[in-house]
């Protein structure tokens, strides 16, 4: 349960950064409708987006396929990126989310968001600013519960005053980049929030379809070397973790992805995993993390193998 929303949440939650169709190489729009409605028949009703990616397509495409079974799902969507004359800057502002809450909501094509994060600080709005003009949002329906994203341990702190009208913060966090695991486990248990995890499958590395030999057309984010997960030492250590995820996949005759979510659920105590799709074949790999658990002895195995 994410405090404020009456639905429970599955564990697993459909990412939608691809769904902006932007970004991550060639996007086929049927497939990305289809990824979205075969998660949601596989038992995913959390769904996770942002009004900066894509520029809005992701939020009406998730939206259009959702609109159907909208008092079934629960929806969460993101502000504080803020995109203007070519330029992109974050802003927290008590205007700037008054326009960006409404702008999702004709994208979504609904009257409510079901949970509304912070996506980034942006170092000049005073938190009780930004909270008050949330909190009178939520008093007026246009959005369940509150949640930030991408803070830190002393960020999170400067939000405890504000702790009970706070669902959920989701941060970074996979087998290729357990760097916030600490922080993230002290925010769950100092504040009583739910953790969520973004880039859970490291971009893509921890599926296992790429090799030492990886590109990425320019059209690709992953080209970048920002997107280190496949680049130098980094790539390299990846992929050990990768090889030592297969035996365990194939004794639980699952894909790779789905240990590597596997591993999140079973070693962050009540984590929600965010995966993007691009396909109905990624959201089954994905949803097959929901069927098994790993043992004891396979998660120490990835522990030692991803620290």
């Amino acid at each position: 349960m994410l405090k404020g929303i009456d639905l429970p949440v599955s564990r697993l939650c459909t990412g939608g950064c691809p769904a902006g169709e932007y970004g991550w190489g060639n996007v086929d729009h049927a497939q990305i409708e289809g990824a979205i409605r075969r998660a949601f028949e596989l038992g995913v009703n959390f769904f996770d987006t942002a009004d900066t990616y894509g520029l809005g397509k992701s939020e009406q495409n998730m939206g259009e396929v959702l609109r159907g079974v909208r008092t079934r799902v629960v929806i969460a969507s993101k502000f504080g990126v803020r995109v203007e004359g070519g330029k992109t800057f974050y802003d927290n502002s008590p205007e700037y989310i008054e326009t960006a809450l409404h702008k999702s909501l004709r994208c979504l094509g609904s009257d409510y968001i079901d949970l509304y994060q912070i996506h980034y600080l942006d170092g000049v709005t005073p938190v009780d600013a930004m909270m008050e003009a949330l909190i009178r949002h939520k008093k007026a329906g246009k959005i369940r519960a509150i949640g930030l994203s991408n803070v830190t341990l002393e960020q999170a702190e400067m939000f405890r005053p504000y702790a009970e009208e706070i669902a959920s913060f989701q941060n970074h966090y996979s087998l290729a980049h357990r760097d916030a695991e600490e922080a993230m486990l002290g925010i769950a248990r100092t504040m009583a929030l739910a953790p969520l995890t973004w880039g859970s499958l490291g971009q893509g590395i921890l599926t296992g379809k790429y090799g030492a030999d990886v590109h990425f057309e320019s059209n690709d984010r992953r080209s970048r070397t920002i997107y280190d997960n496949f680049y130098g030492d980094k790539l390299r250590k990846n992929l050990r973790i990768v090889e030592a995820m297969r035996p365990i996949a194939e004794a639980h005759g699952v894909p790779v992805a789905a240990v590597a979510v596997r591993f999140i659920l079973d070693h962050l105590p009540g984590s929600v995993v965010i995966a993007g799709m691009k396909s109905p074949a990624q959201a089954e790999s994905n949803a097959l993390a929901l069927t098994f658990r790993l043992t004891e002895d396979e998660v120490r195995v990835l522990e030692e193998i991803s620290r």
